[in-house]
């Protein structure tokens, strides 16, 4: 280890050379590469944490610029923790960096989490959230939270010496109507800098001993009126009590059946002219877009579904496949005997397959 490059941390009172020796010794997964991801990464590289693993499936688009500052103009395209993994090492070339080119699964979860002595969720939806939080509970690993709002976000430690878990405050997956999704109401691009910094220093906190950690206690930050506040929770004991996986972590009913295809069928698809329905924002679908598709905003759906010839295949797609699994449902409601069909992993993974 290059003492000099951390002089100014081990210099500092209650850290010195053994808060730095703890670092270096310490596996830490990030789940995610997006908003919070990147200050988590950058920061915690930055500060030589000797294992940082990436886990993340999605490739960089021009709408993440604004603020997963980590990536460029020419990484659009790119998978996310392939381009992460080279500017960390270009920014830190002494610790290891492991990267898993998946999402998060039923599947993978423990296997991956076992490794690592800290996990910081940057994922932006529930089902990981609860999945994350309850491999962590299963391996007795602690997790720092963050998520965000529009101009707000939150920070928490759960499942840290014994204390609270992510289900003691937030008991149930919430139902994917009654959330906020930031592709629709967008998300200001310093607010994930500021919320992922925080989680990065709960990390740190971690593993050092230094400080308070924010276990028991959910920070609020209001970004328009740079305030803070913290509320107060308490341990459940029945949460610590889960033992093995669920088979589903999903936002719909796990008995429901959403039938998709693949990116590399998409393709065949566009040879033959199949009736492709674009459900993504205006801005989003003026910046990129299929040709021949058809353009209907999730949130006009309903208004305009008469553009769609429902006697034929329906193939919904959006950046990710996460709106085009809703656009599926809401349609589905209206015109059972259609067929519809959801793009698995949306124009990210089209687009990593092109490349």
């Amino acid at each position: 280890m290059n003492q000099k490059r951390y002089i100014r941390q081990t210099t500092l009172k209650g850290f010195g050379s053994e808060g730095q020796k703890k670092l270096a010794k310490t596996k830490i997964l990030v789940i995610g590469a997006g908003g919070l991801g990147v200050p988590v990464l950058t920061y915690l590289n930055a500060m030589g944490v000797g294992k940082i693993g990436i886990v993340d499936s999605d490739v960089v688009s021009i709408t993440n610029l604004h603020r997963q500052v980590l990536y460029g103009e020419g990484d659009i395209g790119e998978s996310k923790v392939i381009v992460a993994l080279k500017k960390l090492k270009a920014q830190n070339a002494d610790n290891e960096i492991v990267v898993y080119n998946t999402f998060l699964t039923t599947e993978n979860a423990i296997e991956i989490i076992t490794d690592y002595d800290i996990v910081v969720d940057t994922s932006d939806n529930f089902p990981t959230r609860y999945l994350v939080n309850d491999a962590c509970v299963i391996l007795n690993k602690p997790f720092v939270y963050g998520a965000l709002h529009g101009y707000e976000g939150q920070v928490s430690v759960f499942n840290y010496n014994d204390g609270p878990t992510y289900r003691c405050i937030f008991p149930q997956i919430p139902k994917e109507n009654e959330v906020p999704n930031c592709n629709e109401h967008g998300v200001l691009g310093i607010i994930p800098g500021i919320i992922g910094n925080l989680q990065a220093l709960e990390a740190i906190k971690v593993v050092t001993g230094i400080g308070e950690v924010l276990t028991g206690k959910l920070l609020i930050f209001d970004g328009l009126q740079q305030s803070y506040q913290k509320i107060k929770f308490k341990l459940q004991p029945e949460n610590l009590e889960i033992k093995k996986l669920q088979d589903f972590y999903e936002w719909n009913d796990p008995c429901e059946i959403v039938p998709t295809v693949s990116a590399d069928e998409l393709k065949k698809l566009l040879i033959e002219n199949a009736q492709i329905v674009d459900v993504r924002l205006h801005e989003e679908f003026n910046n990129y877009h299929l040709p021949e598709s058809i353009h209907i905003p999730l949130n006009e759906l309903e208004a305009n579904s008469s553009k769609i010839n429902f006697s034929l295949p329906v193939y919904l797609l959006c950046q990710s496949g996460k709106r085009s699994e809703t656009a599926l449902r809401q349609l589905r409601e209206k015109h059972p005997e259609s067929s519809l069909f959801s793009i698995l992993g949306g124009l990210n993974q089209y687009l990593a397959a092109c490349s």
